[in-house]
């Protein structure tokens, strides 16, 4: 995965060098390629368009890589035609959009991450068991829209911070559960369930947490290559949950770190003054945006590459089952 960076040409000679140390695990996840691949599946199949509602993962880069293959991306379903194919994103969605589409008799397909749809599940153990669900997110996001959605209203109350918890409303004695997004930062999400915990002390939660195995290694990656860095880059989305925490997760180390989505977004002048510059990708970026940002280092400096490995990954998510014969 990791191709080595060219040979010196005479033209480094005169630049300054520069250490790029690259963080692994880095970018794609099993959900992430099981999402992308069932779109490019559905296409084949169904031919295009497919239509997919919400960007199927936050990254411009492989949004337009589908979309010219034929993916259509909506926000609703009223967008789609009474024949169409849809994709739902990896992000999960509400009971309610699933519902609509059978109501409307679409063809859909559902790409949520299985990691998302246990979170799901246990939502609705909990509500079965007549708990009231803490749910530990980012307001507004996808993957906590989805969540909420698996639930009647009333039955879920969000918390973002520690403060939040210190708000809530609830007597010790009313049965209380909490679940967390799966793309959360692991040290942040830690405090608020000690919070929880502390205020709480009968309050259930889930056997194994629930950020999910993709968003702790890229953290502990980072936190890895960020104290031996000058700058951290960061390749994703400004979307995307578990980009953002990457950058969080490197500034709290001590060192500063820049969001970008491709290499024409890095300025030259970040790099003055510094001699090592660590490098990762959230989860919804390619290994092509990777490469294309250490390039764009060459073109200024004379790189060394350095990959510094924290873990290996061999998840792998079976597609739908409507897909599966086409393997």
């Amino acid at each position: 995965m990791n191709a080595p960076f060219p040979s010196q040409s005479p033209d480094d000679a005169a630049k300054l060098p520069l250490t790029v140390l690259i963080a692994a695990p880095r970018g794609f996840c099993a959900g992430v390629d099981r999402a992308i691949e069932i779109v490019e599946r559905a296409l084949q199949r169904y031919g295009a368009p497919v239509y997919v509602r919400h960007e199927i993962v936050h990254n411009k880069y492989v949004v337009e890589n589908l979309r010219a293959k034929g993916a259509v991306f909506v926000e609703e379903l009223d967008e789609v035609p009474a024949d169409g194919h849809v994709v739902f994103s990896a992000h999960g969605v509400p009971k309610s959009v699933p519902a609509e589409a059978e109501r409307r008799e679409l063809t859909w397909l559902d790409a949520t991450c299985p990691l998302v749809s246990k979170v799901h599940r246990q939502a609705e153990r909990q509500i079965e068991k007549d708990r009231h669900i803490i749910f530990i997110g980012h307001e507004g996001h996808p993957e906590v829209i989805g969540t909420m959605g698996q639930v009647e209203p009333g039955q879920m109350t969000l918390v973002e911070t520690v403060a939040d918890v210190a708000a809530l409303p609830f007597a010790q004695d009313v049965p209380l559960a909490y679940l967390s997004q799966t793309t959360l930062s692991v040290d942040d999400t830690a405090e608020i369930i000690a919070a929880l915990e502390a205020r709480y002390p009968e309050i259930a939660g889930p056997k194994a947490e629930d950020i999910c195995y993709a968003t702790s290694n890229r953290q502990a990656a980072v936190k890895r290559i960020a104290p031996a860095s000058d700058l951290v880059l960061v390749i994703g989305a400004p979307n995307s949950s578990n980009s953002l925490r990457l950058v969080e997760v490197a500034e709290r180390c001590g060192t500063e770190a820049k969001l970008i989505q491709r290499g024409d977004e890095i300025d030259p002048a970040w790099l003055d003054g510094v001699g090592t510059v660590g490098v990762t990708a959230g989860a919804s970026a390619p290994e092509r945006l990777v490469r294309e940002v250490i390039e764009r280092l060459g073109e200024w400096r004379a790189v060394e590459e350095r990959t510094l490995v924290s873990a290996e990954e061999k998840m792998v998510f079976k597609l739908p089952r409507e897909l599966a014969d086409s393997e």
